[in-house]
């Protein structure tokens, strides 16, 4: 699946926690790691809450690299409140980069898949699950498959 600008926004509407605490990222992280396990995924796991870690989990076949990715796509969610992968599709919309769009170094922001919002009702974004490891679109749909699958199956 290709994704738009449309897709990814519907995305986020869509996505939205009725809470979210250490249980919550415990519960997504556990699945993101099994899953990973499971379908032999070389990925590093980060879920951040209000600037505090809380989960986190590099599986076989990843490197600091891939700690380094992390960090950048939080920065970016972080500063747009949107996936890290939104940004990514609107700076190519309007061919732009990311420092000429909006002055931002991208040795410290990556406007890359695989970073969503955490997004709870009536507050807005508060954090982050990001996956790092796969091709950026891949990065993103697991992190939006962990989500979805927390959403509609609790804790």
């Amino acid at each position: 699946m290709k994704y738009d600008m449309d897709d990814l926004l519907s995305e986020e509407r869509e996505l939205v926690f009725p809470y979210f605490n250490e249980n919550t990222a415990w519960s997504i992280g556990s699945w993101l790691h099994a899953t990973a396990i499971t379908e032999n995924l070389p990925v590093t796991i980060d879920i951040t809450l209000a600037g505090r870690r809380l989960f986190h989990a590099a599986l076989p076949g990843t490197a600091a690299d891939n700690d380094a990715w992390i960090e950048r796509k939080i920065r970016m969610v972080g500063r747009t409140g949107h996936s890290s992968l939104y940004t990514g599709v609107h700076l190519k919309k309007i061919g732009k980069t990311v420092e000429e769009a909006m002055l931002l170094p991208e040795s410290e922001y990556a406007p890359h898949g695989g970073c969503f919002p955490i997004i709870i009702k009536n507050t807005g974004p508060v954090g982050t699950i990001t996956v790092s490891g796969l091709p950026q679109l891949d990065d993103h749909r697991l992190a939006v498959r962990a989500i979805r699958y927390f959403l509609q199956n609790g804790e």
